[in-house]
């Protein structure tokens, strides 16, 4: 695999919001050593994704576009069509409201190069809104995923243990050792218009599992485009309950990253029962607590108020739990003998 970075966008129904973040790829400042290209994933849209991606990009473009359609709905379809695609060995994926700096690539590459034992890394993303923020905004701007991905630059493993999606950079290698050992993802991501998330930080468990490093660079930079319609509190509150389904696909990553020595057995036949009964403990109890706070409020509403959110996420969960019922202990399973783990299990997986 050629050093360089591959630039992937995975877009569905894009027309609209592709031409800005295409503008400023095209804008990028690139040694002319660096080797590049861009890749537009088309994702079962429906609209002119794809004329619009090809009519934008430049004639005198640095680099040439490449659109291909993957038909199979759900981000990480997308994605891992983007690996298959991309010719190089950083794959940097942005979204289609993302627009990067002019040294994206640049960094990116820098990064990558200078520390072979990172598997990913992201970069600090700003806002941009398109009709003045709410006043909760700034409280809760991590969900929209802009602003700082850790406290100082460097290695973020073992403290936040994740990245965001927007922005993110996968060393190819690592994505094709995860691969070639049978990893298979548990969450899709975003489905159209649904707002399921978290196939991004399951990447980031899968390769810190496997021995890859996460790094956090805040000189990589990116800004955040955010239409009017997704600075409103019933959105926010739609991103919770998304989120707090995640949790259900991530459980057996943290588990085995909290534990890696562990090795599965019977006890684990309790596990579905134990979250369900916990999430839906804490839903009664949380629906308590606001009804109380409602009318002490005497009709204020509880708009801003992260109570609501805590509730969503826990729906979001039990749903998600619920769903997931047949195959919970089973995956947690797969994941603790999983072969392309650091650390290899002999282990039986049974459902």
């Amino acid at each position: 695999m050629q050093d360089g970075v591959s630039v992937v966008i995975c877009c569905h129904n894009s027309s609209c919001r592709l031409p800005a973040a295409l503008t400023h790829l095209a804008a990028q400042q690139v040694p002319d050593d660096l080797p590049w290209e861009v890749i537009v994933i088309d994702n079962a849209s429906s609209d002119d994704t794809a004329v619009i991606a090809r009519s934008t990009w430049p004639v005198h473009a640095p680099v040439p576009l490449r659109v291909v359609h993957e038909p199979k709905l759900g981000l990480i379809h997308a994605r891992h069509r983007g690996f298959a695609e991309a010719k190089y060995e950083f794959v940097s994926f942005i979204d289609d409201d993302n627009w990067v700096a002019p040294d994206w690539v640049e960094v990116v590459f820098d990064i990558m190069c200078h520390h072979p034992e990172v598997g990913a890394c992201g970069g600090y993303s700003e806002p941009v809104c398109e009709a003045d923020p709410p006043s909760w905004f700034s409280a809760y701007s991590s969900a929209f995923a802009v602003g700082c991905q850790g406290a100082t630059p460097g290695d973020i493993s073992d403290s936040r243990g994740y990245l965001w999606g927007a922005g993110l950079t996968i060393r190819r290698s690592a994505w094709c050792q995860l691969r070639d050992d049978g990893f298979g993802s548990l969450l899709l991501g975003r489905r159209g218009n649904e707002l399921s998330a978290g196939e991004d930080s399951e990447l980031c468990f899968a390769l810190r599992l496997a021995g890859w490093r996460l790094w956090y660079e805040p000189k990589l930079q990116l800004r955040h485009y955010l239409p009017a319609n997704r600075l409103k509190w019933m959105y926010l509150r739609r991103l919770y309950r998304g989120f707090g389904a995640s949790t259900a696909g991530h459980d057996p990553y943290r588990l085995a990253l909290a534990d890696p020595g562990r090795v599965p057995s019977a006890s684990l036949s309790r596990t579905w029962w134990c979250q369900a009964l916990l999430s839906s403990a804490r839903i009664m109890l949380q629906t308590a607590k606001l009804l109380v706070k409602l009318s002490r409020n005497r009709g204020a509403g509880l708009r801003g108020d992260f109570g609501v959110l805590w509730a969503e996420y826990q729906l979001g969960r039990a749903t998600e739990l619920v769903r997931r019922r047949g195959a919970y202990n089973h995956s947690i399973r797969s994941v603790y003998c999983a072969r392309w783990r650091g650390i290899p299990r002999s282990c039986a997986v049974r459902g």
